[in-house]
């Protein structure tokens, strides 16, 4: 796609929501609407409610009007008219980090859900995937060719979103982050113009999106697809009484597992809910999770010492990679959930004596979920460059999460998941994974040295702020607002 730089039309002025003569934004924006190909909600329209729904069900979203476009020029349309009536354009794909969001009434949200296309050169090994595209998706198109995405471990995340945030997946200890596989960037800017971003053209946005902050709104992100050989992935489980050998043992075996394995260690405390099998229903278990890129023998060789403990469960078996989404056991739906990440920059025995005082205290009951991830390997600094974040400046990571059925159950679950982060503090660092950041969090905290120049190139390309993206570093050093952000 070629730049088409074109400003707004001769004599159409930036107008306020504060018209002089009377008229609201509201019906201001019935005229947007004449001119969409896609949908335009507001207020008291029938569907409002579902229109302005983010996949994370804790985020309650109430902006100006939402837009569901259809095509590039939905998406020009939408900016310009927001530029006439001075509202701001905030994106989202899916809405699975909608709680990053600043406010959003003075804002369209802009959905991108019908950007569906996925087109693979299976020679060059690249796909081009449109912004409504899902991690699950992609797996499933890109496997029919025997090639495979840097992706998430939930298959409902967004491509878009998840690449912009650095992404953290399976693959990535191999691979890198998500991020690295950005080949080029198509989207809209501030001014209403349509704009494709590569080593040759714009330099300075690819750059930013590889795990920065970028002022456009995103349409369509070109990566690199990888050739994956023999893979094998599945989980480990034990009954919660043997968590203390069960993280003590992974902790001593994940310095010597090569790149190709990604692992994680994680407590579960599953509800006694029917949609849970009937094996773990009601129960609390520890469990290891992990994926390898290599032969039987040499899986057998390094998962003796894990299969040593006895699980009670071992799933591990070959997969196609397009499988990988499934081994989290992420829910397909939208979910209410909260949840909270930190970053450490060791994990030693007294961290992992932290970790374990925390999760088996009868305060962290509200959890369904304690993981503590690998990292490493490819996503080590210096390991790979040429992004605004390339790396994860950290031993692990360590996410707690859990279910919000009902809004009283709010405040245990943020206490229970506070809880087990302060008893992490002396082992936290102070850097964090936008991807993980599931509200506003420092741009400082998110891009380190990469900051000032995110904020300058920002500034550049949006110096109004027109266009509303998840932790900014181009108008607040503190964060506080959300692109396509999974």
């Amino acid at each position: 796609m070629n730049d088409r730089f074109t400003d707004l039309p001769a004599g159409e002025d930036r107008a306020t929501t504060a018209d002089p003569s009377g008229i609201l934004p509201g019906e201001h924006l019935h005229a947007l609407r004449a001119r969409l190909h896609g949908e335009l909600h507001l207020p008291g329209d029938a569907g409002w409610d579902d229109a302005r729904r983010a996949w994370q069900l804790l985020a309650d979203q109430r902006p100006a009007a939402v837009v569901v476009a259809a095509n590039e020029d939905d998406v020009v349309e939408t900016i310009r008219s927001a530029a006439r009536l001075g509202l701001r354009v905030a994106p989202q794909g899916t809405g699975h980090a909608a709680g990053a969001l600043a406010d959003l009434t003075d804002a369209i949200l802009l959905r991108t859900t019908r950007f569906t296309g996925i087109r693979i050169d299976p020679e060059a090994k690249t796909v081009r995937v449109g912004a409504g595209v899902t991690g699950g998706d992609l797996a499933a198109e890109s496997g029919r060719h025997g090639l495979a995405a840097v992706s998430g471990m939930a298959p409902s995340v967004g491509v878009v979103g998840f690449v912009l945030g650095g992404g953290l997946g399976w693959l990535s200890r191999s691979h890198g982050l998500g991020s690295q596989s950005l080949r080029a960037v198509e989207g809209v800017d501030a001014r209403g113009r349509q704009v494709r971003a590569d080593t040759a053209q714009h330099p300075e946005l690819l750059w930013a999106a590889r795990g920065g902050s970028l002022p456009l709104v995103v349409t369509a992100v070109e990566l690199q697809l990888h050739a994956i050989g023999e893979l094998w992935a599945g989980g480990l489980l034990w009954p919660i009484e043997q968590a203390d050998e069960v993280v003590r043992a992974w902790g001593e075996w994940i310095p010597s597992v090569p790149d190709g394995v990604t692992s994680l260690v994680r407590v579960l405390r599953y509800p006694p809910i029917p949609e849970i099998p009937e094996a773990v229903r009601g129960r609390a278990l520890v469990g290891i999770e992990l994926a390898h890129q290599g032969t039987a023998d040499e899986l057998a060789t390094l998962l003796a010492p894990l299969r040593a403990l006895t699980p009670e469960l071992d799933s591990v078996r070959p997969m196609d990679p397009a499988e990988l989404a499934s081994v989290h056991g992420d829910p397909v739906q939208p979910a209410p959930a909260y949840g909270d990440a930190a970053l450490l920059t060791e994990l030693s025995t007294s961290a992992i004596d932290a970790f374990l005082a925390a999760v088996q205290d009868p305060a962290a009951g509200p959890l369904l979920s304690v993981e503590i991830r690998q990292l490493g390997g490819m996503l080590a600094p210096g390991r790979a460059s040429d992004g605004a974040v390339s790396a994860i400046e950290g031993d692990v990571l360590v996410y707690a999460v859990g279910v919000v059925p009902v809004p009283e159950a709010l405040g245990p679950v943020r206490a229970a998941a506070d809880a087990v982060l302060r008893a992490l503090a002396p082992f936290t660092s102070p850097r964090a994974v936008k991807t993980f950041a599931e509200r506003a969090t420092s741009a400082s905290a998110l891009y380190g040295d990469a900051a000032a120049r995110i904020g300058a190139i920002t500034a550049q390309w949006d110096p109004e702020g027109r266009i509303l993206s998840g932790h900014s570093a181009g108008h607040s050093t503190e964060g506080g607002t959300g692109s396509v952000l999974e």
